[in-house]
């Protein structure tokens, strides 16, 4: 098996436990939630249930960001535009990049994930959609017009957290079909190949 691994490559255990727990609940979750408040019933129970194990899941990757293991902190996926434009690039390649955690590209992808999640969960604590039922936990606490505010962003960043995880799945189809670099085994074992530093 190891003479299969190109010179310069390296198997590592990137991913941690917590990570990938996290990667696959949240997957999960944020699926759940979107089909239930799109297709769900009208009372709305299990779709602020979901809601509120996806804000105990971001507080734990925000947590996890800033002291959990390097590759899963936000200060090793950081990149400056000249690192992103020169990955951008490279991925015309056909050849896997063997990047050593996050590439720049899937950085950018993560954060915009997460920055709209917590858009998400925080306008729906707060939205009345008028309907007397569907009402979030802190919706009393703000003006009738933050509720309008709220339900309103609600219900749009719904479509940008579509178009974020649909784009998240055809990175992985193209790394997989184009550049022969499977991103979907290592989210489960945490096993990477990665490109070694040169000396």
């Amino acid at each position: 098996m190891s003479d299969q691994i190109p010179e310069g490559v390296k198997r590592v255990k990137l991913w941690d436990i917590g990570l990938r727990l996290f990667h696959w609940s949240l997957a999960i979750c944020v699926c759940a939630a979107w089909y239930l408040g799109q297709f769900g019933p009208n009372i709305m129970t299990l779709h602020f249930y979901v809601g509120y194990t996806v804000i105990a899941l971001l507080v734990f990757r925000v947590v996890w960001g800033l002291v959990g293991p390097a590759p899963a902190r936000f200060s090793h996926f950081i990149y400056g535009p000249a690192t992103t434009a020169r990955y951008v690039a490279t991925l015309k390649d056909r050849k896997p990049s063997y990047w050593p955690g996050h590439n720049p590209v899937g950085a950018l992808s993560v954060f915009a994930l997460l920055a709209a999640l917590i858009i998400q969960v925080s306008t729906g604590l707060f939205a009345d959609p008028d309907d007397y039922i569907n009402v979030g936990p802190l919706a009393d606490m703000v003006s009738s017009e933050t509720n309008r505010t709220a339900t309103w962003v609600h219900n749009r960043v719904k479509w940008l957290i579509l178009v974020l995880v649909l784009l998240h799945i055809a990175a992985i189809v193209f790394y997989k079909r184009y550049k022969g670099e499977n991103l979907v085994t290592p989210m489960i074992t945490g096993w990477k190949l990665v490109r070694q530093p040169k000396d």
